[in-house]
């Protein structure tokens, strides 16, 4: 099946076409503005921790609002999020371009800007990629999330060359100028999409039940667990490169302006290469293996960079961890595609990319403390070292393979008739399911009820227990709480097609003549005879 394993099979879906090509000159206008900052903290401080703090200021944001930015984009439309965040970094751009023309900025007004545009990217970035399913079908997505990553390296390779020379040419002002024109093509891309969605059945969850909701779930999800654990590791040491390298281009090949934008091109031409590998190595190799062969090659890539003097060996090193970068990282979001339902892909992606950026950040900011009392070269060994042990995890927790599961809603539950007339925010409900079991079926029906446990937990329920009556033995009771009638409805709505198979297996235990027998009840304080009719009154008058 050629198609499946052809890595440019995406570009068939005409809105992800175009709004990748819209993303190549919004993405190129970053890469040079990124060159600017960095070239001109180089001039406003000759500290390298500050130097590096220009890499950690921009990602800073992603890791402190993503989890907002996620649970915004799973609960408001995703193209008008996107349309908000890039006219926003649109005027913070513009903002930049005049003070630096102007000659007032500093190094910490700098910093203030790039953080500006960090939370433009934080607000973004959850909807934009949680938007990628909506444009292609799940058989693509892995393909989609590599071209995504390949598209901003195709700009990576060329973009900061030619923002390099831009700055030797007419100064970081020019640079910050090139990056606000360049939102205008994403922006008009984003009014034309006319996004098909369906119309919510239950009202909005409050932002923090939403933050709340979001963590619930990843907390329960073992593989996603795993990823961001990796993800964070690889952040923390693959930050080295990028956030000293206008040291490396400064000090060990003793380059100017041109020199940094071309290593960093280097490395964008890398990049594209591992994303156009990416496919092939899937078919052949595990996820874990990939990301093993990824934080090695980067290990090498860090170790050469650190004690090469020539420009062009560099340049070589930097086309191994720019492929070793795109391989990682487009794993570690397409299994957290594939392991997350719809309702709450965006908050699963906004972890991830507060792990990954966190690391990120709080790398760039160790680096480059390192570099200022150490020297550049000892701070990319360091990393080089952590890259090893970041590979070594893996023998330990392993990432999964790519999920064949359909997360595709059950739309199994109807909301059942009841007697009384209770109203969405009415609860606590409280939920009673009664099992026959049979004594030889006890231990398999144990096991089954603990992944029953973790799914009810990630979507939404508490207080989950399960009970044996001491006079019928054979008579189990699963029980648990949620807070509100519509929150329990909005638990049964959030069951996939793959969660049917627990529920298929407890029927077969189940020995009964009928169904298991559900309870719902909603609790309700104990009141005094005598406090009846004042209570009636209280709530007439509600």
């Amino acid at each position: 099946m050629p198609s499946r394993l052809s890595p440019l099979a995406p570009f068939r879906h005409q809105i992800f076409r175009t709004i990748w090509i819209a993303s190549l000159a919004s993405n190129f206008g970053g890469l040079v503005q990124a060159v600017g900052a960095a070239w001109m903290m180089t001039t406003l401080s000759k500290s390298a921790d500050i130097i590096a703090l220009v890499q950690a200021s921009t990602t800073l944001p992603i890791m402190l609002f993503s989890l907002v930015s996620g649970a915004l984009a799973d609960n408001f439309d995703r193209r008008r999020i996107m349309l908000t965040a890039q006219s926003f970094m649109l005027v913070v751009s513009v903002a930049l371009t005049v003070c630096a023309w102007m000659g007032v900025l500093t190094p910490w007004s700098l910093l203030l800007f790039t953080f500006l545009i960090g939370c433009g990217t934080a607000l973004n970035n959850p909807a934009w990629q949680a938007s990628v399913g909506d444009m292609v079908p799940r058989e693509d997505l892995p393909g989609a999330v590599a071209l995504n990553s390949m598209g901003f390296n195709i700009t990576r390779s060329v973009g900061p060359a030619i923002g390099g020379a831009i700055v030797a040419a007419a100064g970081a002002a020019a640079a910050f100028a090139v990056n606000a024109l360049s939102y205008f093509a994403l922006i008009f891309a984003l009014t034309r999409w006319q996004r098909d969605e369906a119309l919510p059945t239950l009202p909005r969850e409050s932002l923090g039940r939403a933050i709340s909701a979001g963590l619930r779930y990843v907390a329960m999800s073992p593989n996603i667990l795993k990823v961001l654990l990796r993800s964070f590791v690889f952040g923390l040491s693959a930050s080295a490169i990028l956030a000293l390298l206008p040291l490396v281009a400064r000090d060990l090949v003793a380059g100017g302006p041109l020199t940094y934008g071309i290593l960093l091109g280097a490395f964008g031409v890398g990049a594209i290469g591992g994303a156009l590998l990416s496919a092939r190595l899937r078919e052949r190799m595990s996820s874990e293996m990939i990301v093993r062969i990824a934080f090695a090659v980067f290990a090498v890539s860090s170790i050469i960079t650190a004690m090469s003097t020539n420009g062009a060996l560099t340049s070589v090193a930097l086309l191994g961890s720019g492929a070793g970068w795109v391989l990682a990282l487009s794993l570690f979001n397409t299994t957290v595609q594939l392991s997350t339902p719809r309702w709450v892909v965006g908050r699963a992606l906004s972890l991830y990319q507060t792990t990954t950026f966190g690391g990120m950040a709080f790398g760039s900011w160790i680096w480059g403390l390192t570099a200022e009392n150490y020297g550049a070269e000892f701070a990319l060994l360091c990393s080089a070292f952590l890259m090893v042990v970041g590979a070594a995890i893996g023998f330990a927790l392993s990432l999964p393979q790519f999920e064949s599961l359909n997360l595709d809603p059950l739309n199994s539950f109807s909301e059942p008739l009841l007697k009384l007339d209770l109203k969405p925010r009415s609860g606590p409900i409280v939920v009673m399911i009664d099992y026959d079991i049979a004594d030889e079926d006890v231990s398999t029906f144990l096991t089954v009820m603990a992944e029953r446990r973790r799914i009810r937990i990630r979507d939404g329920a508490g207080q989950w227990a399960l009970m044996r009556d001491l006079e019928k033995p054979n008579v189990w009771t699963e029980t648990y709480h949620v807070p509100t009638w519509v929150e329990y409805v909005r638990h049964n709505q959030r069951r996939t097609q793959a969660d049917a198979a627990i529920g298929e297996q407890l029927l077969a235990l189940h020995r009964g003549a009928t169904a298991p027998y559900v309870h719902r009840m909603i609790e309700r304080q104990t009141i005094l005879p005598y406090d009846y009719e004042r209570y009636k009154q209280q709530m007439d008058m509600h």
